[in-house]
């Protein structure tokens, strides 16, 4: 969809390295800097489909929905990454936006990923695309470095309106010393495993912040269809062999997700 980064490339084996060690890799380049500005025009896009009333963070399943965001997530150089970390067959299964504008307040409180997703085996892995520079001043992602590797941490319920999320784990239970800002220039990517602590400060600053997530798990991995009956994938690269679960049909067009779980059929009429 838009022009590559001269420099994208495979995983090294050290990047593989720190992403079984660390939970994450960051930094790596995808869209050129002429691409920007195609990627902001593309946000924008989408974006201002919304009714207003509606929060961009409270919904998700745009790749079921949108032609225009399924083929971003078939760029060839996210999915080469992906590939990389979890084997040749793998399907995408959530697709959603983590907006900031300049002073909104909103957080993401500290959680690992697969608290919230009915998975087994738990092995997904999240693509972060910057769409906007993203930095600790206009609230950058942040890791609990290792912290995938510490089994289940306990969540609390907390329905706060500024959190993006409901429930958080208090920050008694993170070892500072271990916390990484994933700074990221606009058109790069950063991915972290499902189980690694993040989350996500207010954007103080005057300038907006948005990421693209893609959610991304080997064939071999189901959802458990009484805790997520919506829960449907689309082959994303090489083959099924398991067709362990329901398959989401591929946008033929735009429709525009107004909640957070949908299922396929429901975006049809609108292509």
């Amino acid at each position: 969809m838009f022009e590559i980064d001269k420099n994208a490339k495979r995983l090294s084996q050290s990047e593989k390295q720190q992403y079984l060690e660390d939970g994450y890799v960051t930094g790596l380049p995808v869209f050129s800097e002429n691409a920007i500005k195609d990627i902001h025009d593309w946000y924008e896009e989408l974006s201002s489909k919304l009714p207003k009333e509606i929060d961009i963070n409270k919904t998700n399943m745009w790749h079921k929905a949108s032609k225009k965001f399924y083929d971003l997530c078939r760029t060839p150089t996210i999915l080469n990454y992906v590939e990389d970390l979890i084997g040749p067959n793998f399907v995408q299964w959530g697709g959603q936006f983590f907006s900031k504008e300049p002073k909104d307040g909103s957080v993401v409180p500290w959680h690992q990923d697969a608290q919230y997703w009915p998975l087994s085996p738990a092995n997904a892995v999240t693509v972060w695309l910057a769409v906007f520079d993203t930095d600790e001043e206009n609230a950058a992602m942040k890791v609990v470095s290792g912290s995938h590797k510490l089994g289940k941490f306990v969540h609390k319920k907390n329905d706060a309106k500024n959190l993006v999320l409901n429930q958080e784990v208090s920050f008694d239970q993170l070892d500072e010393t271990k916390i990484v800002s994933l700074n990221l220039k606009a058109g790069q990517i950063s991915l972290h495993n499902d189980a690694l602590l993040h989350g996500s400060e207010a954007n103080n600053s005057n300038r907006r912040r948005c990421g693209v997530t893609m959610r991304f798990s080997p064939t071999n991995v189901k959802g458990d269809l009484e805790t997520w009956p919506f829960f449907e994938t689309q082959l994303a690269r090489g083959v099924d062999e398991y067709n362990l679960n329901p398959t989401a049909e591929i946008p033929r067009g735009e429709a525009t997700p107004l909640k957070m779980f949908s299922f396929s059929h429901e975006f049809a009429k609108d292509w």
